[in-house]
């Protein structure tokens, strides 16, 4: 079967490696010069199965204003605010009780669960390199509160196996030894031992090569113009280079799958989050992180990458500015600091990027059917692609293939937003 792939980012290209793998003959679009140029291209560096939890929960609008008081809000709000800024924080405000909560972390844990063993299918498959570490990830803790309900939410880890452990300040600095420094302002943490590391730029490069190893067509520099249509299924896709058709077709084009499907009637809720990160080099290593650190009190997670650590957070909601602020910058910074004071190398040389995370307002990614009936969508997969990436592209080959899921789609694919679709047909 000729399959046309939307977007060359880690989903994209992932979806390509399973589908290739299954036999068909596959094609990927994207209007950049190689893979994983955008969001995919400087993101945290952490594969966090165990640390997988949507925005939206029972403390984010009472942090909201907490954040509004300290001058480094994690979360940024344009106050010229467009109607589509309104309609994700007003969607996401609905999810943020506890019911909601736990049964969108359930449906991520169940992506994310499922994404790490197809993330070492591949590395059974051949010998891919990506800067990876397997020491797990630490998620740090500055008060009780923050460990009570992280010990509510080890409750829905261990439905799914997610492998944790509680520790305490001197076992933090124990897994982190960089931590030493602020050993006494620590409440404690939880580390995920499954958790890996890496450079999702590298990944998404090794897959590329083994993809067009196994016959996959890229075609770079091309922009894709609209999806044409007849009798509910999907007929062609013009582009700026040229018409290219298929037998069935994905989308993953991240936060621009939105005004793509829009043309066909399609409405997914998906909003450019915009993030930011900092690469800088290692300066001592036994003072630089090992592995993984989310600091909750910051929001942002900082990774080791070779010699190089990268600090990444801030949710942006400013549509799709590119610009790079100057106060996220000083964010990232400060948590670094923080955390790994004499961890990094002082330079003018660094890696300062921004890219926007394609979030849906529940924080699970969309994957499945459509009304097209050679349409599939692979999307909305927020901060955590790389992360879901394995899964969510043998999920859809899968699919396309006729060939069972081997997790459940409930909650995943687009019938759960009931104003999702303006077309005649139903979701299935």
């Amino acid at each position: 079967m000729k399959v046309l792939v939307l977007g060359a980012g880690v989903i994209g290209t992932t979806s390509a490696y399973f589908l290739a793998k299954q036999g068909h003959e596959v094609t990927v679009i994207d209007r950049q010069n190689s893979v994983s140029m955008e969001t995919s291209h400087s993101n945290a560096g952490c594969l966090s199965y165990g640390f997988t939890s949507p925005w939206a929960g029972p403390g984010l609008p009472f942090n909201i204003l907490k954040w509004a008081l300290t001058g480094r809000s994690p979360l940024v709000i344009n106050p010229n605010m467009s109607i589509d800024t309104i309609k994700f924080l007003y969607r996401m405000y609905k999810n943020c009780n506890p019911d909601s909560y736990e049964i969108n972390k359930s449906r991520m844990l169940r992506i994310a669960n499922y994404s790490q063993k197809a993330l070492l299918e591949i590395e059974t498959d051949f010998d891919i390199n990506y800067a990876q570490r397997k020491q797990g990830s630490l998620q740090l803790f500055w008060d009780t509160k923050e460990i009570d309900k992280a010990k509510r939410d080890i409750s829905i880890l261990n439905k799914f196996n997610i492998k944790s452990e509680l520790l305490d300040s001197e076992n933090c600095v124990r897994v982190e030894p960089g931590l030493k420094y602020i050993k006494n302002q620590l409440a404690g943490g939880i580390q995920f031992t499954g958790d890996f590391t890496g450079n999702c730029y590298s990944f998404s490069n090794e897959i590329y090569k083994k993809c067009v190893e196994m016959g996959v067509n890229f075609e770079f520099n091309t922009e894709i113009k609209s999806i044409e249509t007849h009798n509910n299924a999907v007929s062609s896709v013009l582009t700026s280079k040229a018409e290219f058709k298929a037998d069935c077709y994905s989308v993953s084009l991240g936060s621009y799958s939105t005004k793509i499907l829009s043309q066909i009637g399609i409405q997914t809720p998906i909003y450019p989050v915009k993030g930011y990160s900092i690469t800088l080099p290692v300066l001592i290593d036994e003072d630089a992180p090992q592995s993984t650190i989310m600091d909750e009190r910051n929001k942002i997670a900082i990774t080791r990458l070779g010699d190089k650590i990268r600090v990444a957070g801030i949710a942006h909601l400013t549509d799709f500015n590119q610009d790079l602020r100057a106060k996220s910058f000083e964010s990232l910074k400060y948590g670094l600091d923080s955390l790994f004071p004499h961890s990094y190398e002082p330079t003018n040389d660094l890696d300062f990027w921004t890219g926007f995370r394609p979030s849906t307002p529940d924080g699970t990614p969309i994957i499945g059917s459509t009304p097209y009936h050679n349409l599939y969508l692979n999307t909305g997969h927020g901060t955590l692609g790389w992360t879901m990436s394995a899964g969510s592209g043998k999920l859809l080959a899968n699919l396309i293939s006729g060939i069972e899921p081997e997790i459940s789609l409930e909650g995943i694919d687009m019938s759960r937003y009931s104003f999702a679709n303006k077309t005649t047909q139903n979701y299935g």
